[in-house]
């Protein structure tokens, strides 16, 4: 999957560099805060310490993230963005547990479009990109044992909406809110009957959702 989501990266910036001459690129940094959830277990767990577990969650915590983008044509932009939050796994239930720490880093190759105003020192934007959410190793002490659980990786959407303006032709401020919800499996949600297909086991589908709000700044060569 990952190994996917970056030849796809791949493609987009080749595409955005055949046209960057004719129409100049944009790179932004940003940092924020993410507000975080994770997904309940199949069935509650009592685990050891005598507490009763049913959720698994990224905590809340901070981020930062890049983005390089080429404009293709009026306001809309061709571009790969990256972010890492640095967070932890927590266990949810009779009470939180923080497991150990856990980065999660988001790569998207993205479509944005920008809207102008007045003379184009203020331009609100939206923002849809495809890709993956990965989840690194945890190192956690179990019961007095030093564990490792496997990281993962899965495919993500990201949908964002913002404002950048420019203090100089070439330099801006943007602030940013983002959705990037990633699909991690799927519980059975009942039967399902209909005339035409017969009767078969539907699934319950469970995402992680990161909502993040940040500013920084862009960078812009046009050209």
């Amino acid at each position: 999957m990952f190994k996917s989501v970056v030849v796809a990266a791949a493609l987009v910036l080749g595409v955005g560099v055949a046209e960057a001459r004719a129409q100049g690129v944009e790179a932004g940094v940003w940092y924020g805060w993410v507000f975080s959830d994770g997904v309940s277990l199949s069935s509650p767990i009592l685990a050891g310490d005598g507490n009763v577990y049913d959720r698994v969650d990224p905590k809340d915590s901070s981020s930062f993230g890049a983005s390089f983008g080429v404009h293709v044509a009026g306001g809309a932009e061709l571009g790969f963005m990256y972010s890492r939050q640095f967070s932890k796994l927590q266990f949810g239930g009779t009470t939180d547990r923080e497991v150990g720490d856990l980065n999660v880093d988001t790569y998207h190759g993205y479509f944005s479009y920008d809207f102008a105003l007045g003379e184009g020192k203020v331009r609100p934007f939206a923002l849809i990109g495809f890709g993956a959410t990965n989840y690194s190793d945890v190192t956690a002490t179990v019961l007095g044992v030093n564990r490792t659980l496997p990281g993962e990786t899965q495919f993500s959407t990201t949908w964002a909406a913002g404002v950048k303006y420019f203090v100089t032709p070439h330099v801006g401020a943007r602030a940013m809110v983002r959705w990037t919800p990633t699909y991690i499996k799927s519980d059975p949600g009942g039967w399902w009957c209909d005339p035409f297909w017969g009767c078969y086991l539907a699934g319950d589908p469970q995402y992680s959702n990161q909502f993040e709000i940040s500013g920084g700044v862009t960078f812009r060569f046009a050209k």
